[in-house]
């Protein structure tokens, strides 16, 4: 499971005013915790809280400073996932992200073939968020098939089918679902999944075990990566059961432990 800590993201208070402020203390605290919480990656994301790109490389150098840990670049703002790309200093980068808009397919693969980077597509475009399992699929076809004609092997694409909010959207569950069993038979190899997992359960009483359960009922239908809140055991755990459970991984009485050890992190 490629685990992508979502937490250097200035949505977060503290993150937004250490990108204002230029202080890196937030930013290393939370660089340190999700590396040593296992993440594969960590998403960097400025987000609302510049408008500046050289903004995006001050973050992604205080990461790297921080931690050895791959990168997520994360960015609407084509300027500042350039920026962000920049400043890697040679280590494994995500490029998140793209949209299906044609428009953006062909500003962003570029930078993802010169960076020779991994990169997540988003299943939207120029018409908004897919509300059915056709559009989805449609919509991630077209990012896969933009992607790997321009050289960017199966492995190194990450399809997202969009993960609505439970609370307001309970009858998308079935769709995302469905559509990432689709995006499976795509190719093969077929592309890497991710969701954004804490979007299922924003505003609910009952976080946790919706975002839980949906985690697993979805790496059973074949979702391989997340951006998720890697700090939270519980949820960790949840990916090591279900990697077992899919018979991913060989049993044994410490596999959480070996899970985390594997990962990179922490035992």
């Amino acid at each position: 499971m490629i685990l992508i800590g979502e937490r250097i993201n200035a949505g977060f208070k503290d993150i937004a005013n250490a990108i204002r402020t230029k202080d890196p203390t937030a930013v290393e605290k939370w660089a340190v915790a999700q590396a040593e919480a296992g993440a594969t990656y960590l998403d960097v994301n400025i987000g609302a809280a510049s408008r500046d790109p050289a903004d995006m490389a001050w973050l992604v150098e205080t990461v790297q400073k921080a931690v050895p840990t791959k990168i997520s670049v994360d960015s609407t703002k084509i300027e500042a996932i350039e920026a962000g790309l920049d400043a890697i200093d040679g280590r494994g980068v995500l490029v998140n992200s793209t949209t299906a808009d044609p428009g953006k397919l062909e500003k962003i693969i570029p930078l993802a073939v010169k960076h020779e980077a991994m990169l997540l597509g988003l299943a939207m475009d120029e018409r908004g968020s897919p509300q059915n399992v056709e559009r989805r699929v449609e919509n991630g076809a077209m990012v896969f098939m933009a992607a790997t004609e321009a050289g960017i092997p199966p492995e190194r694409i990450v399809l997202d089918p969009i993960l609505m909010p439970i609370k307001f959207m309970q009858e998308q569950v079935p769709n995302v679902l469905e559509a990432i069993e689709q995006y499976t038979h795509l190719s093969d190899p077929p592309p890497h999944i991710s969701v954004g997992l804490s979007n299922i359960g924003s505003k609910t009483a009952e976080r946790g075990r919706i975002v839980r359960t949906f985690l697993v009922m979805a790496m059973a239908r074949g979702l391989d990566a997340a951006i998720l809140d890697v700090c939270d055991e519980e949820t960790i755990a949840a990916v090591a059961t279900a990697e077992l459970m899919l018979n991913q991984e060989i049993y044994s009485d410490s596999y959480i432990r070996a899970f985390r050890i594997k990962a990179g992190g922490s035992a």
